[in-house]
């Protein structure tokens, strides 16, 4: 199979899904591309795809917005960003991926069978601010801001439309910041304009009938919804990255 046609069915699948919950692209782009991309081709190609799905999906931001409850997250996950980039220069992603797919996979599975979800009331701004943080530090570190910070929202158990807004409207400022960083250091390329050139266009069908799909969810197969593409995601993640983590401890 060639080269373009692994991207283009990454663009693809990954478009549909974070249209789908307001997040995702990194992780399932990620489980196709890590077989024909090398890091430092993935991650900026992996930040830009998710800027653009979040551009398209702007207007069903409005819905639900909340400044306060956001505001927290923002904060957060602009410290956070100079954290990850520091982390990238010394640490390969590489494990990190392997960890947070298996906590995703573990976790979230775990939470699905359930019959209540737990739910996490305590802490407040500074709890939400620490989990921007982190979203944050994973988007300068590996592109992908919104794994965490997603689980954190279905754990307070807001409204989904609240949901989407405060991880979704984080996502999109994170990546803006993460891609201004990325050509700051030199790392947008010519062969990272031209991945830019293939995703990009692939991405609108699949993203904005996902989106239409959306406003079909109640709240609580919302939950359903995003507990079961975290978990995915997380399998994924482990697939893409654990014949290299194989190699690594062999």
């Amino acid at each position: 199979m060639d080269f373009w046609v692994y991207v283009v069915i990454g663009s693809v699948a990954a478009a549909f899904v974070q249209g789908l919950a307001g997040f995702g692209f990194g992780m399932v782009s990620l489980a196709i591309w890590s077989w024909v991309l090398e890091p430092a081709l993935a991650v900026p190609a992996v930040v830009f795809g998710s800027l653009v799905g979040q551009l398209l999906a702007v207007g069903s931001l409005r819905k639900g917005f909340n400044w306060g409850r956001l505001q927290p997250f923002l904060i957060g996950g602009v410290i956070g960003i100079p954290t990850g980039l520091w982390l990238l220069k010394l640490l390969d992603p590489l494990l990190f991926k392997f960890g947070l797919g298996l906590l995703l996979a573990v976790y979230c599975t775990i939470m699905l069978f359930l019959p209540s979800i737990p739910r996490i009331k305590r802490g407040g701004r500074k709890a939400d601010g620490l989990i921007g943080w982190v979203g944050g530090t994973m988007s300068g570190f590996g592109g992908l801001p919104g794994a965490i910070p997603t689980l954190w929202c279905t754990l307070r158990d807001w409204p989904k439309d609240q949901q989407r807004n405060v991880f979704q409207t984080f996502n999109l400022l994170m990546h803006i910041l993460t891609l201004s960083a990325f050509a700051l250091n030199g790392m947008i390329t010519s062969e990272v304009l031209w991945l830019f050139a293939l995703v990009g266009p692939v991405m609108v069908i699949p993203s904005l009938v996902a989106i239409r799909l959306y406003r079909r969810f109640s709240d609580s197969s919302f939950k359903v919804v995003v507990l079961g593409l975290l978990a995915l995601s997380g399998v994924m993640l482990l697939i893409s990255t654990a014949p290299q983590v194989w190699r690594l401890v062999a």
